[in-house]
């Protein structure tokens, strides 16, 4: 065979990779997915068989995963959404603004949600179940940042008026006032987790999921549909608590679990990947660990774009564009677009030729995308067997134009001239006259308007409005749980007992008492048998959803390691964090399940306040009752272990935390 010249070689292989694909095609017509699944996976064999080095990759294109042919049309009045969509956008805006006009240096964001507000109004009008008599709802982690958007809507819900709105981070002031995030200490009606310390909230969240399933398997709560929901931005993740538990999600089966990240690719001060692809390595991370991962990345007018890239061209080229430079196409004109995004290939430039600078310019990104962001929420509640995230991308400050979308400094955005509210007003349609334009008045349509009509009606038939926080529980019954402590009260006799060994005696007791035994939630960080709990494992089992599926290697010991679906111990490995946050989840089911439950977590020397602080002060923000037990704390016997395990500290650093009794 001769030689072939280098532009002969390169025509050939475009030819040979075209019927590839049109036979590829051939058999997805024919025979469906499920064959051309098989058919790749004998491929990749045979290769290796033949010795190719196939590089790995945990990525799929940067494109939507669902594809267009498999979406449903968004329900209800697309433009009554819209509407309804823009006012909470102005009405978040405009609080923010005021309160910075108020007092100098207040503070407040408008970035997060400007980005985020399609991701919640599409769960608010289609998706967010309430608490009712009817069903048990979903629980919702709203992105700490985003919190004058939810405000805004639950303004024009009615449940907040005009003066609290203008006392945002203003709680004290007449007439009352909105806490600056999510605080349930400070709203205790309203907000039911603290949500602002990034990198806590995905982890409680999946610690409550996996704490849900406890309850239905113990028989506490029936079993339910209902969904944990995580909101968290792109640069959250970088929090190692945000990624830390996620392989527990998959392992246990969370498919009750959904993480959305708002992928704006942009951090406080600047891109979050500058030089690399955030969404590219979160799917990455999440399939790696077991996630079902949907990518919501680019709206509709990109549909017919996609369609028509037989060689593929466009999403190779999608692919290799860094997010510091996205960042840049964002802020810039269509101009700018075509001929640095489009502009590096002819054919591209060939692609767009039917579009104008303009066009170009409003091709939307599937987070702001009504439609893409139902058909995500949709395949994600109908998911069996693993947790799911969804990636979507979006434009941080989006809305906000000049002065502040897509740049490093939006974060910080907290006020808006007279000039930059009128071109906001403009253009989401808010009817607010010229006239009063300079003092960014709240506006709310009458309650007859179809607007309000709808949003309402939307709550009523997802059971009621959200965030809400209500306690329906009555108080433990303790009468007889006097006569449970005589023993305690004789004291040793002169014998010698640890604290702890007494500890696990009271805590075994309380176990098996007849009115609260079942309330009872021991929690421990791979330390049971160091604390002397390796009895309660007989007793009362570890839980595990699947039960044991092995024979433990001391199954002829009396106090073997026994793991059961209706166990009743969290026995958590290592992880402080992990166990605090099921602490949290079982320290506040009193709220959020109606069920009393009792947690103590038993912690290890200097693994407990010292490490996990902020979990702590989250846990009271999120008004938790329960135990937290120094199991080797104070003054012990574990001088061989070298200082670090000599706690003196978790006492004096109980102290700050205003409703820890210590």
């Amino acid at each position: 065979m001769r030689n072939l010249a280098p532009r002969e070689s390169s025509e050939l292989e475009a030819l040979e990779t075209r019927e590839w694909l049109e036979s590829l095609d051939y058999v997805l017509h024919a025979s469906g997915p499920a064959r051309v699944g098989r058919l790749l996976k004998e491929l990749s064999s045979h290769a290796r068989q033949k010795g190719v080095q196939l590089p790995f990759t945990a990525n799929t294109p940067y494109i939507n995963t669902i594809a267009p042919e498999d979406e449903v049309p968004l329900p209800g009045s697309v433009e009554i959404q819209r509407r309804i969509k823009s006012l909470v956008r102005w009405n978040a805006l405009a609080m923010v603004v005021r309160a910075n006009r108020v007092e100098e240096g207040i503070g407040g964001h408008i970035s997060t949600y400007a980005s985020a507000a399609a991701l919640y109004e599409v769960g608010f009008n289609h998706f967010f179940r309430a608490r009712n008599e009817d069903h048990d709802g979903d629980v919702i982690y709203f992105q700490g940042h985003a919190s004058p958007g939810i405000y805004a809507r639950a303004f024009l819900e009615g449940r907040l008026s005009a003066d609290q709105l203008a006392n945002f981070r203003r709680e004290l002031m007449p007439g009352g006032g909105l806490s600056s995030y999510p605080h349930p200490w400070l709203m205790p009606d309203f907000w039911e987790f603290p949500t602002v310390s990034m990198g806590l909230s995905p982890l409680m969240a999946i610690y409550q999921a996996r704490f849900t399933r406890y309850l239905e398997d113990r028989g506490l709560k029936k079993k339910s549909d209902a969904k944990v929901w995580a909101f968290l931005g792109d640069g959250e993740t970088d929090e190692p608590e945000a990624l830390g538990a996620i392989t527990l999600a998959s392992r246990e089966k969370l498919d009750n679990l959904i993480f959305v990240i708002n992928c704006n690719l942009q951090r406080l001060d600047g891109p979050v990947r500058g030089n690399g692809q955030i969404i590219q390595e979160l799917e990455a991370a999440f399939r790696g660990a077991g996630w079902n991962v949907i990518k919501t990345i680019w709206g509709r007018e990109w549909d017919p774009l996609l369609a028509n890239d037989r060689d593929g061209l466009l999403v190779k080229r999608m692919g290799e564009v860094v997010d510091g430079q996205y960042q840049k196409y964002a802020v810039e004109t269509g101009a700018y677009v075509r001929e640095h995004f489009w502009g590096v290939d002819p054919r591209l430039i060939e692609m767009v030729k039917h579009l104008s600078d303009d066009q170009l310019k409003k091709l939307s990104l599937g987070g702001h995308d009504p439609q893409k962001v139902y058909n995500a929420y949709r395949a994600a509640i109908q998911h069996k067997g693993a947790p799911t995230v969804i990636l979507a991308r979006t434009i941080k400050g989006y809305g906000l134009g000049e002065s502040g979308e897509g740049k490093n400094i939006t974060h910080q955005q907290k006020k808006m001239n007279e000039d930059e509210l009128r071109r906001f007003r403009s253009r989401f349609g808010i009817p607010v006259a010229d006239a009063d334009i300079a003092q960014a008045p709240f506006y709310k349509p009458a309650d007859d308007s179809p607007e309000i009509q709808y949003l309402r009606e939307r709550r009523r038939a997802l059971g009621g409005y959200l965030p809400q926080r209500s306690v329906t529980v009555g108080p433990i019954k303790v009468g007889g749980l006097e006569s449970l402590f005589e023993e305690f009260y004789e004291g040793t006799d002169g014998r010698s007992a640890s604290t702890t060994m007494v500890f696990v005696r009271m805590l075994s007791k309380l176990l098996r008492d007849k009115e609260i035994g079942d309330l009872i939630v021991p929690i421990v960080p791979d330390e049971a048998r160091t604390f002397g709990m390796e009895a309660l494992f007989r007793q009362v089992g570890i839980y595990s959803h699947v039960g044991q599926l092995y024979e433990p290697v001391d199954m002829s010991t009396l106090l073997y390691y026994k793991e059961a679906s209706d166990g009743q111990i969290l026995e958590e490995g290592m992880t402080e964090a992990g166990s605090m946050s099921s602490f949290i989840a079982a320290g506040t089911a009193y709220a959020l399940h109606g069920i009393n439950t009792i947690p103590f977590f038993i912690f290890y020397s200097m693994f407990g306040f010292q490490r996990i602080g902020d979990l702590i002060w989250a846990a009271a923000d999120a008004r938790t009752r329960g135990f937290l037990i120094g199991g080797t704390s104070g003054r012990t016997t574990l001088a061989g272990e070298g200082l670090q395990h000599q706690d003196g500290n978790s006492h004096v650093l109980a102290y700050p935390v205003p409703n820890l009794k210590a």
